[in-house]
């Protein structure tokens, strides 16, 4: 990957472990199968009242599979495919605008010494990990 992209995801981890930010990642599939294979067993095991309690049942067990597993938001960003990553460092880029550094160190003093530029990429990682992780973000705010 380009040394830039990589300067930019290391602002992006050191900018979500600063301000503590968790991402839960929904992962509906899970639950929806969870959902769809109760339903589907409790019809067969007991006809239409079957499908209704099944599909409860299933859903209570999609929604406590996917519910509340916080993960460390830059542990995320390091795991992400390219392409994800490609998205993240486009979007970013739009807010660092034509700022220009010379290494990985410089990017984050420059980043983390403005406060409104700070502000406006964590905005953007966090509007990141919602719409296009479909995650459930927590941080602390300082």
């Amino acid at each position: 990957m380009n040394r830039q992209i990589d300067d930019v995801m290391a602002l992006c981890c050191k900018i979500s472990e600063t301000r503590q930010i968790k991402a839960a990642v929904q992962n509906s599939a899970k639950g929806a199968a969870a959902a769809g294979g109760g339903a589907f067993v409790g019809g067969l095991l007991g006809g239409p009242p079957g499908i209704f309690i099944g599909g409860a049942l299933g859903g209570a067990v999609g929604w406590w599979m996917t519910s509340g597993k916080f993960h460390p938001l830059h542990q995320i960003i390091m795991e992400m495919p390219p392409q994800q990553k490609m998205k993240l460092y486009s979007d970013v880029m739009a807010e660092l605008g034509s700022l220009n550094w010379v290494d990985v160190a410089q990017l984050i003093w420059l980043v983390m010494g403005n406060s409104s530029l700070q502000m406006r990429v964590l905005t953007t990682l966090i509007s990141f990990a919602t719409k296009e992780l479909g995650a459930k973000v927590e941080y602390a705010s300082k």
